[in-house]
């Protein structure tokens, strides 16, 4: 076929095109089917013609190769026989494929064209793009008019939403555009990063009691609980920014005033509070019905570790020898649900998340590792004999805890991972010199696991290879606290440090220092907590209306929020925003860390 004949086949593909689109656009309603149709052929004069070249480009597009030619005569099959016989010539090869490229670039140019569209239900369109992400959503709405409309659909954006967590409570019916919420959502998460990186937001420091000295805190989904050594419990809802805290009160005698033990532990979900003392009492309340306990167990001995399920309202004591679970029954008061015996004085304690049935724990005593079922006796998950654990914690299927290593063979101190179904070992992980003070395994991503060590560096854990992915020397002295996410660290140290890394480039953002050991770290995509626990619970001076004094040994709670637009260090703490009527002394901030508000 010679360049004439290519060109005026050409032309008459477009000229049929052409006229296909549109008869199309006029039968087209104005609702448009999202159905789309293949083209249709003007009848009349010249459809026979018409069809053959509509035939001929679908079947080159297929692959069937050149168009077909004329039947030669003898002097040109003889013509052709000796030119197949001789080099054959360079623009002569790959005439059905330069047609065929042609012929494609054609379809690119119309801008509806059934070539691109599929022949698909929609049903079963919505069905095969749902397993796109956004960005090859965005690249096929550029396709054409019909794969915009699919991509462009409520359900597939609404599943973007719930898989990326934003607005995991809420219906596809309650918005009109997926798609604009879910980029609003984006765009937040950004904010919220670059606030993160650059320290912008709000911190206060919630309201402490003048006569006491904290003993310690906890926090779940923004809602902080600490304890006292005058008895008393407070808790603040750092997500209404309302710092006024309430008393949790007790059931002490109240013509004994001063008298009521400190407080050992306090823990908090979405439901309880609870409280340990040092007398070995324990106060549970329910944050919905009041400030007053609604159950209230005693133990003969001093209880030495509390757990509290943050899924729902299993709390776990250990007291002297004596492990017990406490469950609600089916009238809703906590009962005792199992009660275990082991060897030696529990160290750590915690509850297993997502247990079905029967509730389940993991205690650690001396070198002895407990696994802790409801409906079966205490069983010995790990033992050494003169390797003590010195931290824990657990996730849905696995416990994760720091073992010294002590003795002739010095093998490094390690954190071993156990599986809590099959109760065996699967991965030795770090061998370092100091010991391994705290471990967070439920909070970190998928695979991964942080812990912090005596050695002051944190420490970033593969559990795919049993290696460490990043070391961090991050403090002076050892690490207290950690917790991570996708994307950076919050590592808390004993000389009172807080500072938050961008792992991904092993760079620290910024830091806060206060006088005590960091001893409670939480945070999530918006809000940072955290807590300065002294390790002497008496204030040295007697002089407790001096507030110089009483600030540098009561310890320290502090709340982030990275959702305000504004600089941290512009921010005024509570104190600076205290009433009138308050007491002369509390109405200033002496470090000078935050401007005094104007009155």
């Amino acid at each position: 076929m010679d360049d004439d004949s290519l060109d005026e086949f050409r032309r008459c593909w477009q000229e049929e095109l052409a006229q296909a689109q549109a008869l199309r656009k006029r039968r087209r309603p104005e609702a448009a089917e999202r159905r789309p149709r293949r083209p249709e052929v003007v009848s009349g004069r010249g459809e026979q013609q018409a069809s053959g070249y509509l035939a001929l480009a679908q079947g080159l597009l297929e692959g069937a190769g050149r168009p077909p030619a004329a039947r030669a005569t003898r002097a040109e099959r003889q013509e052709a026989a000796s030119r197949s016989r001789s080099p054959p010539a360079r623009d002569a090869a790959g005439g059905g494929e330069q047609l065929v490229d042609q012929l494609i670039r054609d379809l690119n140019e119309m801008d509806d064209v059934p070539f691109f569209d599929i022949q698909l239900p929609y049903e079963l369109a919505i069905n095969i793009f749902q397993y796109l992400n956004r960005r090859e959503l965005g690249r096929c709405a550029q396709v054409s008019k019909t794969w915009k409309v699919i991509a462009e659909d409520e359900v597939l954006w609404y599943r973007l939403c719930q898989q990326e967590g934003h607005l995991p409570e809420s219906s596809i019916s309650d918005y009109s555009c997926w798609k604009l919420v879910f980029q609003e959502c984006r765009a937040k998460e950004h904010m919220l990063r670059t606030n993160w990186k650059n320290r912008k937001g709000a911190v206060s420091e919630l309201e402490h009691i003048p006569d006491a000295v904290l003993c310690d805190v906890h926090s779940h989904d923004g809602v902080v609980i600490a304890g006292y050594t005058s008895g008393d419990v407070r808790v603040w809802d750092t997500r209404t920014w309302d710092y006024t805290a309430p008393f949790l009160e007790s059931e002490f005698e109240e013509d004994e005033p001063g008298m009521q033990p400190y407080v050992s532990f306090v823990r908090i979900n979405s439901s309880l509070a609870v409280a340990a003392y040092e007398d070995g009492f324990l106060n549970i309340w329910n944050l919905r019905t009041g400030k007053y306990p609604i159950h209230r167990f005693e133990h003969d001995a001093r209880i030495q570790a509390l757990a509290l399920s943050q899924e729902d309202a299993t709390i776990a004591t250990a007291s002297a020898f004596d492990v017990v679970m406490l469950c609600p029954n089916e009238e809703g008061n906590l009962q005792i649900a199992a009660e275990f015996e082991v060897q030696k004085l529990v160290d750590y304690l915690e509850i297993v998340p997502d247990t079905e049935r029967y509730p389940v724990a993991v205690a650690t005593a001396g070198d002895l590792v407990y696994l802790l079922k409801a409906e079966d006796s205490a069983r010995t998950l790990h033992y050494v004999y003169g390797q003590p654990v010195t931290c824990l914690d657990v996730s849905a299927n696995q416990a994760a805890f720091g073992v010294k290593s002590l003795g002739w063979v010095y093998e490094g101190n390690k954190i071993l991972v156990y599986s809590l179904e099959a109760e065996r070992c699967v991965s030795k992980l770090g061998n370092a010199l100091g010991d391994f003070t705290c471990v967070n395994l439920r909070d970190s991503p998928p695979n991964l696991m942080v812990s912090g060590n005596m050695d002051r560096r944190v420490r970033i854990h593969d559990l795919r290879t049993d290696s460490i992915a990043l070391s961090i020397s991050a403090h002076q002295l050892g690490v207290s606290a950690v917790q991570m996410d996708d994307w950076k660290i919050v590592s808390g140290g004993e000389e009172g440090l807080v500072s938050v890394w961008d792992y991904r480039m092993s760079q620290k953002l910024w830091e806060v220092h206060s006088r005590h050991p960091v001893r409670h770290i939480s945070f999530n995509s918006h809000s940072l907590i955290t807590a300065h626990v002294p390790y002497e619970r008496v204030v040295r001076s007697a002089d407790l209306d001096n507030f110089a004094t009483h600030r540098r040994h009561r310890g320290l709670i502090q709340a982030y929020a990275f959702a305000v637009d504004q600089l941290a260090f512009q921010s005024t703490v509570p104190i600076c925003r205290s009433s009138c009527d308050a007491m002369p002394g509390y109405n200033y901030d002496l470090a000078l860390a935050f401007p005094p508000d104007s009155i």
